[in-house]
């Protein structure tokens, strides 16, 4: 039975005229699609995840080449992610020894973690906002995390198109309320299944109970204790309902100044000392709060330092370290050299690769993190002292050294169950603010690249930089609240000279994987994770390049080097060959004048055209006139 079929012209474009015939009967189709079907890959839902859209025959391209290839799949999106089922995905799903994410596969992406949406119309790139009046025939999506997918719609059926499209653009980039965030509707579908051990399972740090806990295992417990001052969080929004302060600390002081001048405790040292971190006092103008603010401090100054027990080393992140729009700018910069449509045009910026990655500044503001976390690790280690982080609201660098410093010196940080607790103790309950840092309610429509960067919707410039008393030139506000802080602040140059002797020392012995570890800070040692941030690059997949990828390139190399030889050569010919008619034209009584190259070819006859008169200035000398000009080979030449 004769029939005939084309391949489909879906995304919203005309269907064109057969082209094919094909000889396959309607029953043996029917059959096909049937098995094809059962070899689909099931969608692994979380609890409380539901699907919301999908598309079928959905191209999912190969980025490491510029042919068009890929698989053909099945194109989701649910409440938390965007997914791609691809039919070869089935034999990794069998295979029990295979590394891979139980959360999110290597073909997903969390709602949050798009970054752009791209179209394409007629090969034309258009970025995609809102609703549309004609949708695409590819779909190109930018992930925050550097990845980069390209999806064909060409033969996915219109109305598919429509659904995918738009409920692709509507829940990753239109304004959201935060009830209608997935981590509610997970949370209650988990919520029976939570476990209450801490020693094999995420420490929440929600209760007293976790705190106390973290106290115990660190061995902090008999110079700090957990408070529950500010449970329902009566005190203030920006603390936890529960933590840990200094054991001294009538608990009254905590609800002053909403929490602000307040030593927290975030972690211990097996010999003692502590890490502590503590927001800023607010601004104020009043000489009598002031006086407030310094007896204040002053009390707080006698509890957490008390030589030669108790030594305090103040660490101002606000004033003496990076500012949150440079490290935004950075990381705009840094992630333009990877969020590109394929190979051929990171192959063309190869050259000049080293050059932007530097201008970035990313990977040197990656070097001064840790190297600050390994100073404050000096202070804990060396010098037993206690260190104390100052930020104006503690919730964005304080985060960020905290962390460093525990994963460098906790074994137990660098489990999973340990990192997990790390990230829930000083991310969550430390109040960084995600909402607005990542915007997951897409709030800024009005302010683009506020969104790409990533910083809070009020913050439209870079503030000036702010130390621990929010504003260094106001001299009032020094003079009665710095005498005691001021001088922990200064005795950072002191620490510096022993950071080296320290850091070297330390990597002069073998390591110890269950004890602390430091990472190497000089410049060439600080490198893309190629692996995870170039993953469509070939050469980049395989660890230490492979053979077959160094044999790959190296003959990419040896065409080059032997086309540019081939140029070289005939470029040598064709000049030879005009140097020889030179030769045979001019060879044949052929002067230069002694102005050459400014002038030109003359005969033996051709006189000066000056008058007399000015060569008898001259004098007896030398008669220029009468001077024969050289005979000069053009071959020479």
């Amino acid at each position: 039975m004769l029939g005939k079929g084309v391949v489909g012209g879906g995304g919203g474009t005309k269907a064109p005229k057969p082209s094919f015939v094909s000889y396959v009967r309607p029953e043996e189709i029917h059959t096909n699609e049937k098995e094809v079907t059962e070899k689909e890959v099931t969608l692994h839902l979380l609890p409380g995840e539901q699907l919301l859209c999908e598309a079928s025959t959905v191209l999912k391209y190969v980025q490491e080449d510029s042919c068009q290839r890929g698989i053909y799949g099945k194109l989701v999106c649910t409440d938390f992610k965007i997914a791609f089922l691809g039919d070869d995905e089935s034999a990794l799903d069998n295979d029990e020894t295979q590394f891979k994410n139980k959360i999110i596969g290597e073909n997903d992406i969390t709602l949050h973690c798009v970054d752009q949406i791209y179209g394409v119309f007629d090969e034309k790139k258009k970025t995609l906002f809102g609703q549309l009046k004609k949708y695409p025939e590819k779909l190109i999506i930018h992930c925050k995390d550097f990845r980069v997918f390209h999806f064909c719609l060409r033969y996915t059926k219109e109305e598919e198109v429509k659904r995918i499209v738009s409920g692709i653009i509507h829940h990753t980039l239109a304004p959201k309320l935060l009830k209608r965030l997935f981590l509610f509707s997970y949370a209650t579908a988990v919520q029976h299944n939570m476990a209450t051990n801490p020693k094999n399972h995420t420490v929440m740090f929600d209760t007293l109970e976790d705190w106390w806990w973290e106290l115990e295992r660190t061995k902090g417990s008999m110079k700090y204790k957990a408070v529950s001052v500010n449970e329902g969080y009566k005190v203030c929004e920006r603390l936890p309902a529960y933590f840990a302060v200094p054991t001294p600390l009538p608990e009254e002081n905590v609800s002053r100044f909403q929490g602000h001048g307040i030593p927290i405790w975030c972690w211990s040292y097996h010999n003692g000392c502590a890490l502590l971190k503590m927001s800023a006092l607010p601004k104020e103008q009043d000489d009598s709060i002031l006086q407030i603010q310094k007896s204040f401090l002053d009390g707080i100054y006698r509890i957490i330092h008390r030589p030669p027990y108790e030594i305090v080393k103040t660490e101002d992140l606000s004033n003496n370290f990076l500012s949150l729009p440079d490290i935004q700018t950075a990381y705009s910069k840094f992630k333009q050299l990877f969020l590109i449509d394929n190979s051929t045009e990171f192959w063309d910026t190869d050259i000049k690769w080293f050059s932007l990655l530097e201008s970035s500044n990313w990977l040197d503001i990656i070097r001064r993190c840790l190297k600050k976390a390994i100073e404050i690790i000096e202070c804990l280690e060396a010098q037993n002292m206690n260190v104390l982080l100052l930020e104006e609201n503690t919730s964005d660098l304080c985060c960020l050294i905290s962390s460093l410093v525990q994963v460098m010196m906790d074994p137990h940080c660098r489990t999973r169950a340990g990192f997990q607790s790390l990230v829930q103790k000083e991310w969550i309950m430390g109040g960084h603010c995600f909402l607005d840092r990542c915007n997951h309610l897409r709030q800024s429509d009005k302010e683009e690249h506020q969104r790409q960067l990533s910083l809070p919707l009020t913050q439209s410039k870079s503030s000036p930089k702010r130390g621990f008393f929010r504003e260094e030139t106001d001299h009032l506000i020094k003079n009665l609240l710095g005498k005691r802080i001021s001088k922990l602040i200064n005795s950072s140059d002191e620490l510096q000279d022993n950071f080296r002797e320290f850091y070297d020392s330390w990597h002069s012995k073998p390591t110890d994987y269950h004890g602390l570890l430091l990472p190497h800070i000089e410049g060439p040692e600080i490198r893309v994770w190629a692996q995870r941030y170039l993953r469509w690059i070939p050469e980049a997949q395989i660890l230490g390049g492979g053979t077959v990828a160094t044999m790959s390139k190296l003959l990419e190399m040896m065409e080059e080097v032997q086309s540019l030889q081939e140029k070289i050569d005939e470029r040598h010919h064709h000049q030879e060959a005009l140097q020889g008619e030179a030769r045979s034209l001019l060879r044949n009584s052929v002067r230069l004048s002694s102005l050459f190259p400014f002038a030109l070819l003359q005969r033996h006859s051709s006189k000066p055209v000056l008058p007399t008169s000015g060569w008898k200035t001259l004098g007896d000398e030398d008669d220029l006139a009468k001077r024969e000009d050289e005979f000069v080979d053009l071959g020479d030449v």
